[in-house]
């Protein structure tokens, strides 16, 4: 309970925080835009994406906002639910990346340089064989290879991006488990559980917190360019999945793809800013957080 009331703490005084911050305000605005377009697309948008029509290749009018596509698909509700597909994703990737990074991290900066260093050795081989070749092209091979369901994309995806987090955790709970207070804790006896738990990853809430919300964006971008290339879900609207059938008409029909790279973009950009303002607020040398 007392990590999770530290967590909700430092989120509490982030989101004031973030409220006399104009840019950051307005990123976290057109983030929760996106979240709730995500939940209530079913009432946003009445046409069903993947419904064809005889309208093909419609420009955007008052009855296509956004056009329509090669079989007379709504773009506009393609983008809306596509949305949802993509967030799920992004959501579900940062935060099962994070609780395996995380772990993975302070398990093995813990036992570092002390006599469960084999501990460190054996966590910090099996991250450095995910890391070795690049991300996207280990995630390619991964999709070519098992299929790129929507549940195998986010278990793919989560596989490629938790050993970053776990680098990051593990240098961090390296300079932690050397404080005053951890020697302290040790000194009055407490467990290497109890310290982990109630004396160092209330310090890493910060790291975690931001490098979740980055994540996400990072996500978002890499599930797009799986579908742009054709290995993701058919079955599933997605934003990533737009670019790939729009791209055969970008000369004949620019909205297919235009819009769908606006509402990637916008994303991106808000999630990017929200993160950085969050670093700084979240940064425990910050006298907000003191406050």
């Amino acid at each position: 309970m007392r990590i999770w009331k530290t967590i909700s703490r430092q989120v509490g005084i982030a989101i004031s925080a973030l409220r006399q911050n104009r840019a950051a305000a307005a990123a976290l605005a057109v983030i929760l835009l996106y979240l709730g377009v995500t939940f209530f697309a079913d009432v946003v948008v009445l046409r069903d994406p993947s419904k064809t029509t005889s309208a093909t290749l419609q420009p955007p009018s008052r009855e296509f906002l956004f056009g329509t596509d090669d079989l007379g698909r709504d773009v506009f509700s393609g983008v809306i639910h596509g949305a949802r597909a993509s967030l799920v994703i992004g959501l579900s990737v940062a935060v099962i990346s994070g609780l395996i990074g995380s772990g993975v991290g302070m398990l093995s900066g813990y036992a570092a340089n002390s006599t469960g260093g084999w501990v460190d050795d054996l966590l910090m081989r099996v991250t450095e064989f995910f890391l070795a070749p690049p991300r996207f092209f280990l995630a390619l091979v991964i999709a070519a290879i098992f299929g790129s369901s929507f549940t195998n994309l986010i278990l793919i995806l989560s596989l490629t991006y938790w050993p970053t987090t776990a680098r990051l955790i593990r240098a961090e709970t390296m300079s932690l488990r050397e404080r005053d207070f951890i020697l302290a804790a040790r000194a009055s006896g407490a467990s290497h559980a109890r310290i982990l738990r109630r004396n160092i990853l209330p310090h890493l809430a910060p790291l975690i917190i931001v490098g979740g919300v980055v994540r996400t964006g990072n996500v978002i971008m890499v599930e797009a360019g799986l579908e742009f290339l054709g290995l993701g879900d058919q079955s599933q609207i997605t934003w990533g999945y737009l670019l790939h059938n729009g791209q055969h008409f970008m000369r004949d029909a620019w909205w297919m793809v235009v819009f769908p790279i606006l509402a990637i973009s916008a994303l991106l950009v808000a999630i990017n800013v929200l993160a950085d303002e969050l670093n700084r607020l979240l940064d425990p040398r910050q006298p907000t957080l003191s406050a």
